[in-house]
């Protein structure tokens, strides 16, 4: 089975980003791919460079126009898609939300991003109410699939208890990059981490990981970051079976064969093994 990830460089107009992304699902689809995960946030700029209260403005809720554009492509090509959107839940709620759009065009679920950060150039917890859902998996016709989003990668937590629900396949929406001022080589060692613990998560869990970034250099309150692509599929030997590049706007697709993971259980049975009376200590925050 085909399935897609898109990545693009971002425009300062967000209709016009809605329709480039829907382009790209609707190629995809074309294309052969059943499943399609955009980048995060992929209908403006990644916002969160700074504080400002005008950007509120660029939220929606879960039925906006973004939703609606997806949900026909799904319906006119019977492909599910995985959607990151701006959400606003109500009057001063806003989440980063991925809608789980199913073949057919109907909303199989929400997740809205539980681990939220704030660092310099990602100033999230002014924008987003941390997330609600808990971790989940969603049948879609294609198969069950997680979604996570962007800081969530870092938490082997958080891909656990998504993998425990059962899913087969964990897509990451993304938008994370090289921050102005930092050298080539730091970069280089940010980004390594960024696939690496990605990969193990597929291989602590027997699962597939897919990971959809963005492109391009964004600027706001004096700073920049330069977004380092490389949307990427990882199987769940942690092994990359297909990247995209660093700089350019692109669909990438990967035949996936889900009962790999399942002959990945039965050689490596982590989850047989699990001592579940042994990790009361994990809810503590730090130490004994």
């Amino acid at each position: 089975m085909k399935i897609a990830l898109t990545q693009f460089a971002a425009s300062d107009n967000p209709s016009e980003n809605l329709e480039k992304q829907a382009s790209m699902v609707e190629e995809a689809a074309k294309s052969g791919a059943k499943i399609v995960c955009t980048q995060e946030l992929f209908k403006s700029k990644y916002f969160c460079i700074g504080l400002d209260p005008e950007n509120f403005n660029l939220a929606e809720g879960v039925s906006g126009d973004s939703v609606k554009a997806l949900s026909k492509i799904a319906a006119d090509f019977d492909v599910a898609v995985v959607a990151s959107i701006f959400e606003k839940r109500c009057a001063g709620v806003y989440h980063n939300t991925a809608v789980i759009i199913d073949a057919g065009g109907s909303v199989a679920g929400v997740y809205r991003k539980m681990h939220i950060p704030h660092d310099p150039h990602f100033e999230e917890k002014y924008y987003f109410t941390p997330g609600d859902t808990g971790y989940r998996a969603w049948n879609t016709k294609y198969g069950k699939i997680g979604v996570l989003v962007c800081w969530d990668q870092w938490y082997p937590e958080a891909a656990r208890l998504t993998a425990l629900a059962g899913a087969e396949i964990i897509f990451y929406p993304t938008a994370i990059g090289g921050l102005s001022g930092e050298s080539e080589s730091e970069v280089a060692d940010f980004r390594s981490a960024w696939r690496t613990v990605q990969c193990g998560h597929a291989v602590a869990n027997g699962l597939f990981v897919a990971a959809a970034n963005r492109v391009g250099t964004e600027s706001g309150s004096g700073d920049s970051i330069k977004f380092w692509g490389g949307s990427f599929f990882a199987n769940p030997y942690g092994r990359v079976v297909a990247e995209a590049s660093g700089e350019s706007d692109e669909i990438l697709i990967a035949d996936i064969d889900f009962s790999e993971a399942e002959k990945f259980r039965r050689t490596w049975p982590f989850f047989r093994d699990r001592r579940i009376d042994s990790y009361g200590e994990i809810c503590k925050r730090f130490g004994y």
